[in-house]
């Protein structure tokens, strides 16, 4: 192996869910800003020891990363993951927390394969980022988030028409 193969790399990530792994780990998939959807795994971060970084990789959790990337990895490495943006209400409001999940269901079957977006990742940020501070009008906020998302991955409505029933 050869070890200049393996690069640390900053990026901002989203992300969507993980698995439980082996005892003590997770497999954790996100959407990054400089790679796209990645998976990485997460040791130690379920055992009791581990102060509560399993936090870090809720729904949508909104991140500043230094991966190791190695190509033609399927599951790459986390060096350091800090949150950029802590929450204010979407983990203490059982609505957003519900969309929260809905969203990142969705966002997993549309991102399955999807490589760097800049463009789809800086919308997604930042749309988080105001459903974390909105109260009011939230209540079709993942429905207005699919649509808008929807132009970023190449299908749209093209009219209020396309919303007729036929």
């Amino acid at each position: 192996k050869n070890s200049c193969d393996l690069m640390l790399h900053h990026s901002r990530g989203i992300v969507l869910n993980y698995i439980k792994y082996r005892e003590t780990s997770i497999i954790v998939r996100i959407f990054t800003e400089a790679f796209g959807m990645q998976s990485y795994i997460v040791n130690s971060v379920r055992s009791a020891r581990s102060k509560g970084k399993i936090a870090l990789y809720q729904p949508l959790t909104l991140l500043d990363m230094v991966v190791y990337q190695k190509a033609g990895k399927d599951i790459q490495r986390i060096s350091e993951a800090r949150c950029a943006l802590p929450f204010q209400s979407i983990p203490f409001n059982p609505v957003k927390t519900g969309m929260s999940i809905f969203l990142t269901e969705i966002l997993s079957k549309l991102l399955k394969e999807e490589s760097q977006n800049t463009e789809l990742f800086d919308f997604m940020f930042q749309a988080i980022q105001v459903f974390d501070h909105i109260e009011e009008g939230i209540v079709n906020f993942h429905l207005q988030f699919l649509l808008k998302a929807s132009a970023y991955l190449g299908f749209k409505p093209s009219s209020a028409d396309d919303f007729l029933v036929q």
